[in-house]
């Protein structure tokens, strides 16, 4: 029976309701930190989603990353697949004007032929031959992805299943498969950043959050694996765990 007091707050302290992917409870407060990457996913968006006159932007989330890029284009869309984000993105965005839509396939998005200037992904899965189908001619995407290694060290020193398949998931094959559907690489990018942990509350809600990162997880199965790393951190101080990420600049020929 494991009875440290610390522990048992910071178990106690993550039953803080979380919606979209708003991090601020573990990130504002400094419990959780990630290391910059080399670029920024706004900075390489910014010009083309205000210059551009119809745009859309996948996987919104909550839509708290859209809201912030106002002002807005004419046509602006957004798509959100993750069921409790839905509510949460219509809330916010459609009293704006913009278009919000659940979808399930993403080989068969809601809108039409050409239908936009720019598609801006951040962190969603996507189809080359859907993104290509609804682009406009010379249209540009762009997505900032997380690749297949990402956070694969916490699974290890939780003594959760690694999961293997998405470990093809990086910069080149995304390259190779975009190439392949008609597009032209403008930039690309890769980078391997390291997320910081402070305590072991600030790994448990990431896991909340994450629930793909290990499926079924919950502090009960893997609460002696959780002491284990709560103790880690304590003698440490923190806890670095190795990210995954690129971003692809792509024009539709």
């Amino acid at each position: 029976m494991i009875t440290d007091q610390a522990f048992e707050f910071h178990i106690k302290d993550i039953e803080t309701p979380f919606s979209g992917w708003d991090f601020s409870y573990i990130t504002n407060t400094e419990r959780m930190n990630g290391e910059p990457l080399p670029w920024s996913y706004t900075s390489y968006v910014l010009h083309h989603f205000r210059s551009s006159y119809s745009v859309l932007d996948m996987g919104t989330g909550g839509g708290e990353f859209l809201e912030a890029l106002k002002p807005f284009p004419n046509k602006l869309a957004a798509t959100e697949g993750y069921p409790p984000n839905l509510p949460i993105a219509k809330s916010r965005l459609e009293p704006q004007g913009v278009i919000v839509k659940g979808f399930e396939d993403d080989d068969t998005l809601p809108f039409l032929d050409a239908e936009f200037q720019f598609v801006m992904n951040k962190h969603d899965s996507y189809s080359p031959k859907e993104v290509h189908r609804i682009l406009s001619a010379n249209g540009a995407f762009i997505t900032q992805q997380v690749g297949g290694g990402d956070m694969k060290e916490l699974n290890r020193v939780l003594d959760a299943p690694m999961k293997s398949e998405y470990d093809h998931w990086n910069l080149n094959y995304a390259v190779q498969e975009l190439e392949s559907y008609g597009f032209s690489i403008v930039d690309a990018k890769e980078s391997f950043p390291s997320t910081r942990f402070y305590d072991i509350g600030a790994v448990i809600y990431y896991l909340k959050a994450i629930p793909w990162q290990i499926p079924n997880f919950s502090i009960e199965r893997y609460r002696n694996a959780l002491y284990r790393l709560h103790k880690n951190i304590e003698n440490n101080g923190f806890i670095d765990i190795p990210s995954h990420r690129f971003i692809l600049h792509a024009a539709k020929k």
